[in-house]
């Protein structure tokens, strides 16, 4: 082969790494989705084999979705300081080692410990500040674009999963279904070690879209917790942080706490099969990836504030609508809801992120951290508050309608960001 041919390949190779990269963090977040689509499915086993009430699954579901929340901007800080793979493989084998030794749980408190303390605060590693990370190294241009591809991740993974996980629970329990997440965890480790690298440099590359001349900011020596605690401290000097907080508190609420947890046992108790609620859910997923996609294409075209007050506000209206639309058969009108849910389901995380790169700039990642722990914190709310509703008044109307409510305030506080088009500097330079 002749030398221009081998240097024109090894620069092919070089440009394409951060598509490399986006897809290797694409099939990673895919694999960690599996174990946060267990509790829908396996809330009811649980119920029936140690009678536990909803409230109490719903307590672990919530320890694991406030450190999910809390361990992201500390995630994002150690990912700067002892690189993307490293913390990445960490986390992933402790989802492996949670979501497996679980099987041999007989009391709640053990429960609690493995499906919220061990798992969620590996998953809190692999959560979207993950995503943001990713994008903020790798990609000047397109950087919307790939947020909603690397979004729609989750989604394509509660596809895969709540199928697989609801056969496999109705023909050989539930025990079997939490080994499955946990081999799935454990493919993921191979697949961030084989694609994920931590910086463009490190692979003789600059981020897609950057001039080639492009130098990366410098890096300072600062341990991870000082540097998150840092990030927070100025972030919490401006406004348009603790909107996108309770925005995205409100976001959680109505995603991952109330209708992603409660949603299979909702339908079941109006007389549908699980299996039957559980394939809708899996189809939020086929229509959330459509639909996040898309909001990643706006997002680098429109003003991500008047994309979330629509998207707040449209969620807002289906809530109210969805406790007349359950029974034991699917409607048109369920149909209808399931399509609408699963376009809007995590539409809300391009824009969120671009506002966050807007408003933060470099410290973009840990920031939007610190929002996702809000958004984490509202869905532990959600869970087990919905989960009490029911127990105490026999069904989810009252969850539903207070969520629909909560949208609605979301997208009043969407709008009240000061409109800004300018990029921010670094609040505090990021050490490697």
């Amino acid at each position: 082969m002749e030398p221009n041919t081998l240097r024109s390949d090894r620069t092919a190779v070089r440009s394409a790494w951060p598509w490399i990269v986006a897809g290797a963090a694409f099939a990673t977040l895919v694999a960690a989705a599996g174990f946060r689509s267990v509790p829908g499915v396996l809330m009811q086993p649980l119920q029936d084999e140690f009678g536990w009430g909803r409230g109490t699954i719903g307590l672990a579901v919530s320890v694991n979705l406030v450190l999910y929340g809390l361990f992201a901007p500390f995630a994002a800080a150690l990912m700067e300081r002892f690189g993307v793979r490293r913390v990445a493989a960490t986390a992933l084998l402790a989802i492996a080692v949670g979501s497996g030794a679980a099987i041999f749980v007989t009391q709640a408190w053990q429960l609690i410990l493995l499906w919220g303390f061990v798992v969620g605060l590996g998953s809190g590693a692999m959560a979207m500040s993950f995503a943001a990370l990713i994008i903020g190294r790798w990609f000047v241009r397109r950087a919307g674009l790939v947020s909603g591809v690397l979004t729609a991740g989750g989604s394509t993974g509660q596809l895969i999963f709540l199928p697989l996980l609801s056969r496999l629970n109705e023909q050989l329990g539930w025990r079997p279904a939490a080994l499955l997440t946990a081999g799935a965890a454990l493919l993921a480790v191979l697949i961030v070690v084989a694609g994920l690298r931590n910086r463009p440099s490190d692979v003789d590359t600059v981020p897609w879209g950057a001039a080639p001349d492009f130098r990366p900011a410098p890096v300072v020596p600062q341990g991870s917790v000082g540097r998150a605690f840092a990030v927070l401290g100025q972030c919490a000097r401006r406004p348009a942080f603790w909107l996108l907080v309770g925005g995205f508190a409100i976001c959680g609420m109505t995603t991952n706490g109330l209708i992603q947890t409660h949603f299979v046992s909702a339908a079941h108790d109006h007389g549908m099969p699980q299996t039957t609620a559980a394939g809708l859910l899996a189809l939020v997923g086929i229509f959330d990836i459509v639909g996040t996609v898309a909001s990643g294409m706006f997002s680098d075209r429109v003003d991500p504030r008047v994309l979330l007050l629509l998207y707040y506000a449209l969620r807002g209206m289906s809530l109210f609508a969805l406790p007349g639309l359950f029974g034991p058969h699917v409607e048109p009108p369920m149909w209808a809801f399931i399509i609408f849910y699963g376009l809007d389901w995590v539409a809300t995380v391009p824009p969120t992120m671009a506002l966050c790169r807007r408003e933060f700039g470099e410290s973009a990642p840990i920031a939007f951290g610190w929002i996702f722990a809000s958004h984490q914190l509202g869905a532990a709310i959600a869970a087990t508050g919905a989960g009490l509703i029911r127990d105490r008044t026999g069904d989810y109307r009252l969850a539903w309608w207070i969520a629909g409510s909560l949208c609605v305030v979301a997208a009043l506080m969407s709008i009240m960001i000061a409109r800004n088009r300018e990029r921010a500097p670094a609040l505090i330079p990021a050490r490697d």
